[in-house]
């Protein structure tokens, strides 16, 4: 890269640093440092989320989903997104800033000892932590992977790169660090987006080329759908969706607890799925004209990458790495913020009578080691990577099997017609949609669609089913005030 790429990366770079600092004043407990006190504006809370909930997959494995497949891209990731965020700011969203406060809660699974019992909550709170731990640390290799492709830097460089300066600036300010971070990022990411997407408009003729464009380019590419990228793998992951983005994807839920009240958490969420309905527009543009501007390609996913150190002048081009960085930097820290909450107040607590209870100073001590700790362990598990060979994919796999299994009985727990769900639903959905999940995948052959809908299907069809006959139960008077509270904002 020339120097001015080398000054904006470095300049972004120290900005998250002075930000992270600059946030340290506003943490003074663990409650400041998880949720921001629950004082963390609708504005910064939607455009976190929108932010923390995708990473530098999408100008690498989307780019070349847009390169070869065209707009659907668009309409089963962007705007399936952006439906299943409208929806849960309706049903979901407002119910995790009340949870927080009525019962005083700082991660996403304090709820479930209340809500189920504790071996509930153990299962779902062991499982996310060590399944995050690789999943985090796959993303700090792929960020890795980005450097190289436009420096040459070493995987090594690019992962305690990345890696420290999270590292840091997370376990120094706490959430409040992560927003922030966040909106400096979105702000990267709009200017680099738009730059990109006005000098091909201007190659391509013209703003007429929005439209024009579609004709140079394969017929299918201006479908809605572009088989295998089906209407009925729209919908399966329009389900995923639902659940991931309004809270089972546990750093998300974060930002909607972290809200003042219910109705600042549906505005958050009006306001994340609204960036979703709009800005890929822009962001994948340039995406999906590269076909037109880079023609036979044989590794679509260099695709965005190659466009900008083609296009770009000096110092633009590290405006776009930046952004690129942006996007993995926001969600690593926000899962090592929220992974960190999970540990003090969840896990810690009930493996030893020394963590309840504690004072002030030593909460706050008690998370900013955890987070460090767990982020450190991230970047050890990148740095070695090869040495897990195929186990690192294998576990990252499982993951994203485990996010429809674990978010069933979480979020469909909020809800007063699941209130009959107990212990016994919630446990028996896990492992059916896990064993669904083992069994799309090992023993039958299926569709992709069927094989990524199967396992969160089952949970649900298990949770619902024996939720059903269980209505002539007792429920606990504690479970079923939790879930009456939760329909006001608390007065």
């Amino acid at each position: 890269m020339h120097p001015f790429d080398w000054a904006a990366l470095s300049l972004f770079f120290l900005v998250m640093v002075v930000i992270g600092f600059w946030s340290f004043r506003q943490v003074s407990d663990s409650r400041d440092f998880f949720v921001a006190g629950g004082n963390l504006p609708w504005w910064l809370s939607g455009i976190s989320h929108h932010i923390s909930g995708y990473s530098g997959a999408v100008f690498v494995a989307y780019a070349g989903l847009a390169y070869t497949h065209g707009f659907t891209i668009y309409v089963w990731w962007a705007f399936g997104i952006a439906i299943a965020i409208f929806v849960g700011a309706v049903f979901i969203a407002p119910r995790w800033s009340r949870l927080r406060s009525h019962s005083n809660i700082q991660s996403p699974t304090e709820y479930l000892k209340q809500r189920y019992n504790l071996p509930t909550q153990q299962i779902m709170a062991w499982c996310g932590v060590l399944l995050k731990l690789f999943d985090v640390a796959a993303k700090w290799a792929a960020i890795a992977i980005l450097l190289n492709v436009f420096t040459g830097a070493s995987l090594l460089t690019g992962i305690l790169l990345a890696g420290i300066i999270s590292l840091i600036y997370i376990t120094v300010g706490g959430l409040w660090a992560d927003v922030w971070t966040d909106l400096a990022q979105f702000v990267v990411q709009i200017v680099a987006g738009f730059v990109m997407f006005f000098i091909v408009l201007d190659i391509l003729g013209g703003f007429s080329s929005i439209f024009t464009m579609w004709d140079q380019l394969p017929e299918e590419h201006s479908q809605l759908f572009n088989d295998p990228y089906t209407a009925g793998f729209a919908l399966t992951f329009l389900v995923i969706f639902f659940f991931s983005y309004n809270g089972g994807t546990w750093n998300l839920a974060t930002r909607y607890i972290s809200s003042p009240s219910g109705s600042d958490a549906r505005k958050a969420a009006l306001l994340s799925g609204g960036l979703y309905l709009v800005w890929p527009l822009i962001l994948f543009f340039p995406m999906w004209a590269a076909p037109i501007l880079l023609p036979g390609l044989e590794d679509p996913t260099q695709s965005y990458a190659l466009i900008a150190q083609e296009l770009l002048p000096p110092g633009l081009v590290g405006l776009v790495l930046a952004s690129m960085f942006a996007n993995t930097m926001s969600m690593t820290s926000s899962d090592a913020n929220t992974i960190s909450a999970v540990i003090t107040r969840d896990i810690l607590p009930n493996f030893s009578k020394k963590f309840k209870n504690m004072k002030q100073n030593q909460s706050l001590w008690l998370a900013r080691m955890s987070t460090f700790i767990f982020t450190g362990l991230t970047i050890v598990v990148a740095i070695y990577a090869d040495n897990f060979g195929g186990v690192l994919g294998l576990i990252v796999f499982w993951f994203g099997a485990l996010i429809g299994p674990i978010s069933i009985p979480m979020i469909l727990g909020l809800l007063p017609a699941f209130r009959y769900c107990g212990p016994s639903a919630a446990i028996i959905s896990i492992f059916g949609g896990l064993t669904g999940f083992v069994v799309v995948n090992y023993v039958i052959e299926v569709t992709r669609a069927t094989e990524v809908l199967t396992p969160i299907a089952v949970s649900f069809i298990l949770f619902a089913v024996i939720g059903l006959f269980s209505r002539k139960q007792q429920i606990d008077p504690e479970v079923d005030d939790l879930i009456n509270i939760l329909k006001y904002d608390k007065t």
